[in-house]
């Protein structure tokens, strides 16, 4: 089974946030308001991004344990996608976080399947 679902890897989690969550706040109200969503609240983003919330961000570390426990709760996942480019993200951004998920929280996810 493959799990797609938003995410960002940063240096930090505080990192990541700082740099996704305005883009994340701009694209869902903007979508929001089209389909008669809420207006997107800080707090609900960082419920969201908590251990058990959906969106996967956070330093290596943290990502690698998000994508862990979801593996757990659907009965073993066999790919992970990120999708980042909601956000707003810059190009720089972009490539970072993508060198960070392969040299970083790959491997992190690799030791423990040998």
């Amino acid at each position: 089974m493959g799990l797609h679902s938003l995410g960002y890897v940063a240096e930090s989690k505080q990192e990541a946030v700082e740099d996704y969550y305005p883009g994340y706040a701009e694209m869902f109200n903007k979508v929001g308001k089209e389909r008669g969503w809420p207006p997107v609240s800080r707090a609900r983003f960082d419920a969201q991004t908590g251990p058990s919330g959906a969106i996967v961000i956070g330093s290596l570390e943290e990502v690698a344990e998000k994508i862990r426990r979801h593996n757990e709760a659907l009965g073993g996942i066999s790919r992970f996608t990120f999708q980042m480019d909601n956000a707003g993200l810059s190009h720089e951004q972009l490539i970072r976080a993508i060198e960070l998920i392969g040299n970083g929280v790959a491997p992190l996810l690799r030791q423990e399947h040998g």
